[in-house]
């Protein structure tokens, strides 16, 4: 009659084993890595694109009596929004996707 032991008894507390060396691997790998950066960059980009002059700044100087119609435009409203939103959704791939 064989003794059975446990893998996780006093004796062996502390002692490196192969099971918990592959275990201790790190998650994400090269391209999981690569897909963030690519998330980030569409999401720097989507937010450089909304950067422009606000409402009542007309030739870079602040004036209460002019409107600047700038602030509605394609590149603002839909454009700049499409890549933060693309982006974010990169940055979920990258996390989910296995090694």
């Amino acid at each position: 009659m064989s003794k059975k032991t446990n893998k996780f008894s006093a004796e062996n507390f502390g002692k490196k084993t192969a099971e918990t060396t592959q275990e201790s691997t790190f998650y994400f790998g090269q391209q999981n890595f690569k897909w963030m950066l690519i998330g980030l960059a569409f999401i720097v980009v989507g937010f450089l694109l909304m950067m422009g002059a606000d409402a009542n700044t007309v030739d870079g100087k602040f004036d209460a009596h002019s409107w600047n119609d700038g602030i509605f435009s394609i590149r603002r409203i839909r454009i700049a929004p499409l890549f933060v939103v693309i982006g974010f959704v990169i940055e979920v791939y990258a996390i989910l996707k296995r090694k």
